[in-house]
């Protein structure tokens, strides 16, 4: 291992057991309020607050990033992770107790894992030293991550819940994010910011005044809307068409899948790609998918259709980072991370009741259709974002 690429494997194992925590009570919370007799209703509300409420504070994380870097912020993530970790153990005790203490569990274990992410982000960003190939690459790398995360978590969740019970898997859980504060000293240690200081509570909001800013949390938005009605309606529409659970498991894996390689293929060709093609392409390639995808009814090919997608999707997270770090001051990534972390979060909270709301009332397929055309019409605001991030270069 090479002395520059070993801040950036601290970065991507560092966030791997923050986010594997997060993954993993996500998955072993509604299952324990569900065999204690919660409704559906209550769970989707326990699941919810995983990602609203990390809205509510990714500015104070922006601005903390921004003032101390990577070590304050990330220590305050992991501190709040394993107390999230510690409720939901006690909650094993505590019957009585049990949902408002899981509901608290899963406030902390969102708001922490939102705190590292976006100390992780912005040092990640640091080490590029303002390289355009550079910063794509890295942030294709450290894009793994969270799809790592997305099946460690999980499956260790699930496999201990079978062999230890809930308190076992919550134990496990609550000690994995303890691993990042073993890997942290090898990121560099930078010295306080004094500008973070000296801006005001609505200084972020300026960030929005940006050239191409806007447009580019616009199509942050409608691509991550379009991850969650993926993972929404395919299990819906693999309920109504018969398939048994582990096609639907096969269709959602190729997803996944198609994801971690399209992220492991983009730093070889980082020095061939444009972020504002990029963009415009997946957009495109999504909104194709989207159009075929309620027609398509063999279990083969709605797996086809998602693995498609997953490299459509899957290409889009490092170049909205690349562009993002050139459209906005350097004393300022922190900041600027935190506004595209309350667009994914708010999308996360928000869009599944709308889909749900939705779907119920013109059906899933055409959930499909309507997100397809947003997005395609939305393609040209990533052309135009394409424009304001070669103007800021130029400047």
């Amino acid at each position: 291992m090479t002395k520059s690429s070993r801040p950036l494997v601290a970065l991507i194992m560092g966030q791997i057991c923050l986010h594997s925590c997060m993954a993993g009570v996500r998955v072993a919370a509604p299952l324990m309020a569900l065999r204690e007799g919660h409704s559906a209703w209550t769970v989707g509300v326990l699941l919810s607050l995983f990602a609203g409420a990390p809205v509510l504070l990714s500015l104070q994380a922006g601005r903390l990033a921004d003032r101390h870097g990577y070590h304050r912020p990330v220590h305050l993530a992991v501190g709040l992770t394993v107390v999230g970790g510690v409720l939901a153990i006690a909650s094993t005790w505590l019957v009585a107790w049990q949902f408002p203490l899981l509901c608290i569990a899963a406030s902390l274990c969102g708001v922490g894992t939102n705190f590292g992410l976006i100390a992780i982000q912005r040092s990640a960003g640091r080490l590029a030293k303002g390289d355009r190939v550079a910063l794509t690459r890295i942030f294709s790398w450290l894009g793994l991550a969270p799809a790592l995360s997305n099946v460690v978590g999980p499956v260790l969740a699930g496999t201990l819940i079978d062999l230890t019970g809930f308190r076992g898997a919550f134990i496990a859980l609550a000690l994995l994010p303890l691993a990042t504060l073993w890997w942290s000293p090898q990121v560099p240690v930078e010295a306080p910011s004094t500008h973070a200081n000296t801006r005001g509570k609505r200084a972020a909001w300026e960030l929005f005044a940006l050239p191409g800013m806007q447009r580019l949390l616009l199509v942050n938005f409608l691509m991550s809307s379009s991850w969650d009605l993926h993972s929404f309606v395919v299990p819906v529409l693999g309920h109504e068409r018969g398939f048994s659970a582990s096609a639907i498991g096969l269709i959602l894996g190729a997803f996944a899948a198609a994801v971690a390689g399209v992220r492991l293929i983009i730093p070889f060709l980082s020095h061939r790609l444009r972020e504002h093609q990029v963009l415009v392409g997946a957009m495109l390639l999504t909104t194709l998918v989207f159009s075929i995808y309620p027609w398509v009814h063999a279990p083969w090919l709605m797996a086809t259709c998602a693995a498609v997608l997953g490299l459509a999707l899957g290409a889009v997270n490092p170049m909205i980072m690349t562009t993002l770090h050139h459209l906005t001051p350097s004393d300022r990534h922190g900041e600027a991370i935190a506004l595209r972390s309350m667009t994914i979060n708010s999308s996360s909270a928000l869009m599944p009741l709308l889909f749900g709301a939705a779907g119920a009332a013109i059906g899933a397929s055409t959930l499909f259709w309507v997100m397809g055309a947003a997005v395609g019409a939305g393609s040209w605001q990533a052309r135009q974002v394409g424009r304001a991030a070669k103007s800021e270069a130029n400047a």
